[in-house]
């Protein structure tokens, strides 16, 4: 029994490293990997709670026990304050559309390159009627196949790629100013664009898909943080309606994201709604929030979900924006404050990117 308890308090000893490691500047990727599994880790401290409670029913609750206990019930709680917003628990940060009009439908997915279930991805377009349909991951045979839609998506930016990162847009609504940039990264592409709503509205929206810290892509998240602050601190100016979206291969939790969140001013609509996991689709149990999609206080939600499989390892990600700026000032997301904008001008620095370098429609 002496045994169980020293496993059971290494067990713990290592659930507290991966839990208080993500809160350090550190930028390896095997640092940054564990922002991640948040919701994982609360399980597992949940697990190892009924597991030293059992302990110290059979053998006594001794202080290297009580410890233990009190060390899991600290981790399930932190690991909630994280990802509690990402719940219906919390209050919802954007409000729910009342009918008004005009309305944005925007499909966003990234179609996994080696895929070749194009037509499943097509009949999901079919069956939800997007206005936007965004893809990441996708080349040339993709584009083959994705050019289906230009028949009911008279408008569209194509960036095929084999390197996993490239992108298209198909869009019923006209375009104007569209650029294609690459921020960070020579072969990893960003569209940015105006969407022509109606007569009186456009909108700025910028699709992004940073590389990952990963042993197989980046050593160190500092590409992807760069990228996604920068486009932060440049839409943070706009006045008009802002659309951020794509798989930004970081979770809405993150120290990233948040900061993200706090430099652009944009509100996340899952907040208050739900995780809308959208990666690993084939795996149940390992789901976090990859895709995303940020918008300014203009918009309010009137649908928000995620759609079934399609043969990717990402689910698609739909939601509808109903433009009511008149509701601006009943949301509220996120605020920063001087030392998030200096952390920001540091991640930009890392990687010698500014603002200035992320095209402005109609500028």
């Amino acid at each position: 029994m002496v045994t169980l308890q020293w496993m059971w308090l290494c067990a713990i000893g290592g659930l507290l490293l991966t839990t208080l490691l993500p809160l350090s500047r550190i930028t390896a990727w095997w640092v940054r990997g564990l922002d991640f599994p948040r919701l994982q880790l609360a399980g597992l401290a949940c697990t190892l709670l009924v597991a030293g409670v059992i302990l110290g029913l059979a053998q006594g609750f001794t202080p290297p026990l009580v410890i233990g206990l009190l060390a899991c019930l600290g981790t399930v709680a932190f690991h909630a304050w994280w990802i509690l917003p990402y719940t219906r628990l919390w209050p919802q940060e954007v409000l729910a559309a009342d009918g008004a009009k005009p309305c944005l439908r925007l499909l966003t997915a990234n179609v996994l390159t080696p895929n070749r279930q194009a037509q499943r991805f097509l009949d999901l377009v079919g069956e939800n009627a997007p206005d936007l349909v965004i893809t990441l991951e996708s080349d040339a045979w993709w584009q083959a196949h994705l050019d289906a839609l230009e028949r009911d998506y008279p408008f569209s930016v194509k960036v095929p790629q084999d390197n996993l990162y490239g992108m298209h847009l198909y869009s019923r609504l006209p375009l104007a100013d569209t650029e294609i940039a690459f921020l960070v990264e020579d072969e990893v592409p960003s569209i940015h664009t105006s969407v022509v709503m109606s007569d009186s509205a456009r909108l700025r929206l910028h699709i992004l898909h940073p590389a990952p810290p990963s042993p197989t892509e980046n050593d160190e998240s500092t590409e992807r943080d760069a990228e996604l602050v920068v486009v932060a601190q440049s839409v943070a100016k706009e006045t008009g309606p802002v659309v951020v979206t794509g798989d930004l291969n970081d979770v809405a939790w993150s120290t990233t994201t948040r900061l993200f969140r706090k430099i652009s001013g944009l509100l996340d609509p899952r907040v208050g709604r739900g995780m809308f996991n959208t990666f690993h689709a084939d795996y149940p149990l390992l789901r976090w929030p990859l895709d995303h999609l940020f918008h300014s206080d203009h918009f309010t939600v009137s649908e928000l979900r995620r759609l079934p499989a399609f043969g990717s390892d990402h689910f698609a990600l739909l939601v509808e924006l109903c433009y009511q700026p008149g509701r601006k000032a009943a949301q509220e997301g996120l605020e920063g404050d001087a030392q998030d904008r200096a952390l920001a001008r540091e991640k930009a620095a890392a990687e010698s990117v500014t603002a200035g370098d992320v095209p402005v429609p109609g500028r």
